[in-house]
């Protein structure tokens, strides 16, 4: 399950949006490919009800376990966004954090040896405020996902950068300059023109 757009902020975008590694649904898989395997070997094998009764039983409850492993697969999501990191999860009751990227501090990436072979880890990321140092665990290419939270990490510094020099105040001769703008598209009138200009000039 997606992201839900209705969710972002305005001029928010997602970058990425991931499930956790496939190896979260490993051990459900494999203990129902081998409960199926046992039930067709013991209802081709035997007449024996007790046996055929008691293999169809281990093999719904690991039917029972990967189907709710699955919904909680699917229902886990680590975005990042333009502005801030986002981890959801719960099938039924949710719960989540949200981390904003200006308050990130330092990020690292923790894997063994089988997780590197199959591309799985663990995200820390620390943060300023209470919560301090967040762990996400079955993070696939963590190393990747880390690249990408500094990447848009300086990407906001960048438009954040851009906005103060937006608002810049303008200095006295730049001022005068759309006043005169002004007075030449009829804007203003002579007279608010050069009352404005003497305010202006006041406060060189």
């Amino acid at each position: 399950m997606p992201f839900p757009r209705r969710l972002l902020n305005d001029n928010e975008d997602v970058v990425l949006d991931l499930h956790p590694h496939w190896w979260f649904l490993s051990g459900p898989v494999a203990t129902l490919a081998i409960a199926f395997a046992a039930f067709v070997a013991v209802f081709v094998e035997t007449d024996n009800r007790a046996a055929r009764l008691g293999i169809a039983v281990v093999l719904l409850v690991a039917l029972v376990w990967f189907a709710g492993r699955y919904a909680r697969w699917t229902t886990t999501n680590f975005v990042v966004t333009t502005d801030r990191l986002v981890f959801r999860s719960g099938v039924l009751a949710k719960q989540g954090k949200e981390i904003p990227l200006d308050r990130v501090n330092d990020i690292a990436y923790h894997q063994s040896i089988f997780e590197r072979i199959i591309g799985a880890g663990d995200l820390m990321i620390e943060s300023a405020g209470e919560r301090g140092q967040e762990t996400f665990t079955d993070i696939p290419r963590p190393a990747r996902v880390q690249n990408e939270i500094y990447r848009q990490m300086e990407l906001a510094q960048s438009r954040a950068a851009d906005r103060m020099a937006g608002r810049r105040e303008l200095s006295v001769p730049e001022q005068l300059e759309k006043l005169d703008e002004l007075r030449q598209r009829g804007i203003l009138t002579e007279d608010e023109f050069h009352a404005k200009k003497a305010q202006l000039l006041e406060r060189m």
